[in-house]
């Protein structure tokens, strides 16, 4: 049974999954919004969530917090200017998946994340 198992493994190693999660995140601030499949979209939206709560805090810590995580400083710079101001009196649920269809070539259900506004 699978008790108290919170994530999905997406058929990869814990490095590649963590590099993955960070790269998507960092597009889904970079630009707005991320076409990629459905378990990805399930998976990146929590890690996104508490990285824009990082960025409503605003201060040393969160930025120093929040480079760690993303690869790219002009994406914690754009977090902190652009995104996380948005959000500020938001209690939560910064985002949203919406279903597409399934791919083309090989049938896997597609979705949409997007940040709400």
């Amino acid at each position: 049974m699978r008790h108290q198992i919170a994530h999905r493994k997406l058929g990869r190693r814990p490095s590649h999954r963590r590099a993955l999660l960070r790269n998507l995140a960092a597009t889904l601030i970079e630009h707005g919004h991320l076409r990629t499949t459905l378990a990805k979209a399930k998976e990146v939206r929590p890690f996104v969530e508490r990285l824009v709560t990082l960025g409503r805090r605003s201060d040393l810590a969160a930025r120093r917090r929040a480079l760690q995580i993303l690869p790219r400083k002009t994406v914690v710079r754009h977090l902190f200017s652009e995104v996380a101001p948005r959000f500020q009196e938001r209690p939560g649920g910064y985002t949203r998946i919406l279903k597409l269809g399934p791919r083309q070539g090989d049938g896997a259900p597609m979705a949409r994340i997007e940040f709400v506004d």
